[in-house]
């Protein structure tokens, strides 16, 4: 399917969706009911706040790794650093859903000041643009679509673009994108722009107190402009890549069987259960993974729909 000159979508749509049936818990296109609703969509704030605060104790103990012993801690902080920038993303993710904090202004500040500007994201306007991707997938709106279009892919595409990831190229292009607002004649854009550059300004600042400078651009920007990459597109392609717009979730993203290895560094705090996510955007992330059984129990998921692996899925995606 063509969604328009530019980009072709949705050849990679299942050829057939399994049938499924309303239980106690969800209905026949997979909405949660009732009290099952009120329980998956219950925000607990005080773990979130643990979560919050051992993330950041989790970087510094990296970033001490990397000083104190850095003939072989440097490379696997670096690895770690990408991990990290993931994790940082996914947690303003929540929050530009509003289910990270049940206290609107806490959960508002803390997505821009400890999540967003942390990562070089104003958690606002990704707000504004990520809606507009919940509204509908692959609409009018959708502000991905380049992202997500045109899959398969041939190998050489495939590689092509993930060297451009890996090698930072595409992190500096989009990067140099961003910097150009501090002449955007958007007040609004401007000053966000500068709170966020104040907020890397603090981060140096601090390592350059402590005497290791070199960590802020070494350990924080280049794994940004790297890893991050990498595992954005991989991440994002899993979601989306290939599918078209349509009323049934399973038509618009996909979904991926979860492994331990995927949810320590490709997909943290359950973002990988996407499906769920897509279905019921509203719900925290703890309960994706309960939300997913019960999909699963719905017949909503079952083979061949769900991919085993990431792997599957990538294979996939580059199978043109």
């Amino acid at each position: 399917m063509v969604g328009d000159a530019t980009y072709m979508l949705g050849a990679m749509v299942p050829a057939s969706l399994p049938i499924a049936h309303a239980t106690e818990n969800v209905s026949q296109d997979a909405r949660p009911l009732g009290t099952n609703r009120q329980l998956l969509r219950r925000i607990s704030s005080l773990r979130n706040a643990w979560t919050l605060v051992f993330l950041y104790l989790q970087t510094i103990v990296i970033m001490w790794g990397a000083i104190t012993y850095p003939l072989f801690g440097i490379p696997i902080a670096f690895v770690l650093m990408g991990r990290a920038h993931a994790q940082f993303a996914s947690l303003m993710h929540e929050s530009a859903h509003r289910v990270l904090f049940a206290n609107k202004r806490i959960n508002d500040t803390v997505g821009r000041w400890l999540l967003g500007f942390v990562v070089f994201t104003s958690t606002d306007a990704y707000r504004r643009v990520h809606m507009a991707h919940h509204r509908q997938e692959f609409g009018p709106d959708e502000p991905d679509i380049a992202l997500y279009a045109n899959y398969p892919v041939t190998l050489a595409s495939f590689q092509r673009k993930l060297v451009r990831d890996a090698t930072g190229q595409t992190g500096i292009r989009l990067l140099r994108q961003q910097l150009r607002g501090v002449t955007s004649p958007d007040a609004r854009v401007r000053h966000t722009l500068w709170k966020m550059i104040g907020v890397q300004a603090l981060l140096f600042g601090i390592c350059l107190a402590l005497g290791h400078w070199w960590i802020y651009p070494v350990l924080w920007v280049l794994p940004f402009l790297t890893m991050w990459r990498v595992i954005n597109r991989l991440r994002s392609i899993a979601e989306h890549g290939g599918l078209r717009a349509d009323s049934d979730r399973r038509i618009t993203t996909h979904s991926v069987r979860q492994n331990w290895l995927a949810r320590f560094y490709l997909v943290p705090y359950n973002i990988g259960f996407h499906l769920a996510h897509h279905v019921d955007a509203g719900l925290p992330f703890r309960s994706l993974p309960r939300f997913h059984r019960q999909l699963l129990s719905a017949g909503y998921v079952a083979e061949p729909y769900e991919y085993t692996s990431y792997r599957q899925l990538w294979v996939a995606l580059r199978a043109a």
